[in-house]
């Protein structure tokens, strides 16, 4: 059943092309932040992530992974993470794992992302009022996972999702889940699977909605400035589908080579691929990888689809820290770079 199972995700991948494109979607939901891809193994991979993450990484990828420890020593984990992307856009995250009962574990996550100070701008006054303005996002998750047998784990995610621009704000609530399974076969061949951002829609509210309308303009003495409040549209939340594996290409001693493949639907886009590799030089002290990844294999008009990083962590006094660094060379952007700090307890 497995080898059938990843030979239809084969035959799913390479198709991916083929299918039929129809309207554009693109722009259609809110919170788009939730898509970015948090931490630095991820990106580095080409968001081919779904079926590795473990720990405090896969509460932002796929809740099944946080009841999946790093190594036999560490059940627990935290993770931070900050990017600098283009236009002085700052992507902060941070997650901790926690086992409890006996095999299961709870998860904490934060997502924040600040636009930065804007000027208020006017027809009459294009160069600026002397005001500034903030937009913001920000979104905090609960999440729980356990392994439902010794190769398959199960997991799901909670979370308040915020929008937020000058004195206008959004809120929804959106739900993850996620399964994981552990083959023999193939040397370990590992096939995961991800919905994401199930949830109610974002609607903007706050005071900059208020208008003050002449509700009868025919009549004199009446009140001219009733107030009044314009309706905002409704937006979904960016919900996808991942499928995804993980795949030993290459275990010699103290170097294992992974390849990594997901398959990603979103309601906001096309059917599209992601693709990564990750190469580990290991022992019982320390592990050091190199990353690559090449992303939205098969979407149009994409600024960049390559990704690069590098990890090293080290076993010290019963814990285990590291670093992790992803680097994302736009074409019209600029260059991004990602780092994150993790230690496993």
């Amino acid at each position: 059943m497995i080898m059938r199972a990843t030979g239809w995700l084969l035959v799913f991948m390479l198709t991916l092309p083929l299918t039929v494109l129809g309207q554009s979607r693109t722009g259609t939901t809110a919170a788009s932040f939730l898509t970015l891809g948090t931490g630095a193994r991820g990106q580095a991979v080409g968001h081919a992530y779904t079926a590795l993450a473990t720990g405090a990484d896969a509460l932002f990828w796929n809740p099944a992974g946080v009841a999946r420890p790093y190594e036999a020593h560490s059940a627990g984990s935290l993770m931070l993470s900050h990017a600098r992307w283009f236009a002085d856009i700052t992507y902060s995250a941070a997650g901790v794992a926690i086992p409890v009962l006996s095999s299961s574990s709870i998860g904490l996550s934060v997502t924040a992302v600040n636009y930065g100070d804007m000027t208020v701008r006017t027809v009459a006054l294009p160069e600026g009022t002397g005001e500034t303005f903030r937009a913001s996002d920000f979104s905090l998750g609960m999440t729980y996972a356990q392994p439902l047998t010794e190769s398959f784990y199960f997991g799901g995610t909670v979370k308040y999702v915020r929008q937020q621009i000058r004195d206008m704000s959004a809120t929804a609530v959106g739900i993850d889940v996620g399964f994981v399974l552990q083959t023999a076969y193939l040397q370990g061949l590992t096939l995961a699977a991800s919905i994401q951002n199930f949830g109610s829609k974002l609607q903007m509210r706050g005071v900059n909605s208020v208008v003050f309308v002449d509700i009868d303009e025919t009549t004199t003495g009446n009140n001219p400035n009733v107030p009044g409040r314009l309706e905002m549209d409704s937006w979904d939340l960016p919900l996808s589908f991942k499928f995804g594996m993980a795949l030993p290409v290459l275990r010699v001693r103290n170097v294992e080579l992974l390849a990594l493949a997901d398959a990603h639907q979103s309601n906001d886009n096309q059917l599209n691929g992601d693709f990564g590799g990750q190469l580990r030089l290991y022992n019982r002290t320390f592990n050091l990888d190199f990353r690559a990844g090449y992303k939205d294999t098969f979407l149009n008009n994409v600024d960049s689809h390559l990704t690069f990083g590098a990890g090293l962590d080290v076993r010290a006094l019963g814990v285990r820290a590291g670093f992790d660094y992803a680097y994302t060379p736009f074409e019209l952007l600029g260059n991004t770079q990602m780092l994150d700090f993790r230690l496993y307890f």
